[in-house]
């Protein structure tokens, strides 16, 4: 949540926010007017409890009629008190109600607008020319199944829709990528991570996640436990509660957790193969900063991820996200997108973002620097969407007899092959 502070002083900047996500601007208004409430009914309760206080020193010193009329009146404010408390925690309660609707505020540099407004930063690589090498590419499922490596008929019977059985060196491919993707991370500092992938309410709200994609998560009604759509909620929650000393700083977290997503609202889209599913494993990188380290760290996050994808030998490009188009968490957010040949467009593979002091506020993080302690920084970014990640590395390293070929990065992890090969039927 924002700092309420902030919304009192500026908040023609919240209502500029919200206006730029294309969200409700009135909620602003309300939630202003919900916070005068709470604090005139705090100091009425204050002022009454005090007169209550100095009543009750007079009332053993007096007699008589005086003491009876005393006591009259002190029958009287008690009531008083009591309701001046019930309006203050019911204001209090619809304050916080309130300001946990309220989305993150955009950065004054991400793009205004939707999906489509987003801005391209940079593009790397130059995708392959399938026609002058003298053969049509195959999509990612029927080279998956060339190779023996997914299995989306079996998944379906299994589960249901967009699930999906990784076999033989499918299976191999993906704990070569999740191996590759940790090892980059551990060098670069990070500590590795096996999160829980069933997380209480708590976790999931404080993240940002039962808001705007709430639609999108699994929940057990049974336990009152969510299944998290990534572990950037198990390791936002990690340190709830807690206070970190700033020469901690920065705490860098990869997470590796399966992830599930009911794909609300993907009718019809991405139906074929492993692209959009429901469930799929990933690493993510996590960070605790300061306030004024938070757009450093994103750059660095956003090169890790550039590292990644480039160690890979993917064409890909770097978009700075549009403010329509930003999770309710993130200040600013930058997606890396591969190209996929057989679509003819890059599509998103990782995605990282600033959720500055957002997230911390809701989870009661914070840093101590001195004597003085304050909400920290977090930040998120996807390493490695194991699914995604297969449909780039199989479309584009593909070869005319349906053979792929592996990146040096992920060989010491097959192995030491340099092709996957189809099987024979």
């Amino acid at each position: 949540m924002i700092d309420l502070r902030l919304l009192r002083e500026d908040p023609d900047r919240v209502r500029a926010s919200q206006r730029a996500r294309g969200e409700d601007v009135a909620l602003v208004d309300s939630l202003l007017s919900a916070d005068e409430r709470r604090r005139s009914s705090g100091v009425r309760f204050d002022e009454l409890r005090a007169e209550q206080k100095a009543l009750g020193k007079l009332i053993p010193k007096a007699t008589g009629d005086e003491k009876a009329e005393l006591l009259k009146k002190a029958g009287t404010l008690a009531a008083d008190v009591k309701a001046a408390d019930a309006e203050r925690d019911a204001a209090a309660a619809e304050t916080q109600e309130l300001l946990g609707r309220l989305s993150n505020l955009v950065h004054p540099d991400v793009p205004v607008g939707g999906e489509e407004d987003f801005v391209t930063l940079e593009t790397h690589g130059t995708a392959r020319d399938f026609g002058a090498e003298g053969f049509e590419p195959k999509d990612h499922l029927e080279l998956g199944q060339l190779l023996g490596a997914i299995d989306v008929e079996r998944g379906a019977k299994v589960s249901g829709s967009r699930f999906y059985f990784l076999t033989g060196v499918g299976a191999l491919l993906e704990l070569a990528l999740v191996n590759a993707a940790i090892a980059q991370a551990t060098a670069a500092g990070f500590t590795p991570m096996l999160t829980p992938a069933l997380v209480r309410p708590q976790s999931m709200a404080g993240t940002g996640f039962l808001g705007q994609a709430a639609q999108d998560v699994y929940h057990l009604e049974k336990d009152d436990l969510y299944l998290v759509g990534t572990s950037e909620v198990a390791l936002a929650a990690y340190h709830m509660d807690e206070i970190i000393n700033a020469d901690r700083l920065p705490l860098r977290y990869a997470g590796f957790s399966p992830c599930f997503r009911r794909e609300a609202g993907s009718h019809g889209k991405d139906t074929r193969g492993i692209f959009r599913v429901h469930q799929f494993d990933k690493v993510e990188m996590f960070s605790y900063v300061t306030p004024e380290e938070s757009q450093e760290e994103h750059r660095r996050l956003l090169e890790w991820e550039k590292q990644w994808l480039t160690s890979l030998e993917l064409p890909f490009r770097v978009i700075d996200v549009a403010s329509g188009d930003l999770g309710s968490s993130a200040s600013r957010k930058y997606d890396c997108e591969a190209w996929i040949p057989t679509q003819g467009k890059y599509r998103e593979l990782t995605s990282t973002s600033d959720c500055t002091e957002y997230q911390s506020r809701r989870l009661q993080i914070r840093v101590r620097e001195g004597k003085q302690v304050r909400p920290l920084a977090t930040l998120n970014g996807t390493l490695c969407a194991v699914p995604r990640t297969i449909v780039a590395l199989l479309e584009n390293h593909q070869q005319a007899d349906g053979s792929v070929r592996i990146p040096e990065v992920l060989r010491p992890y097959l192995g030491g092959r340099e092709l996957l090969e189809p099987v024979s039927k």
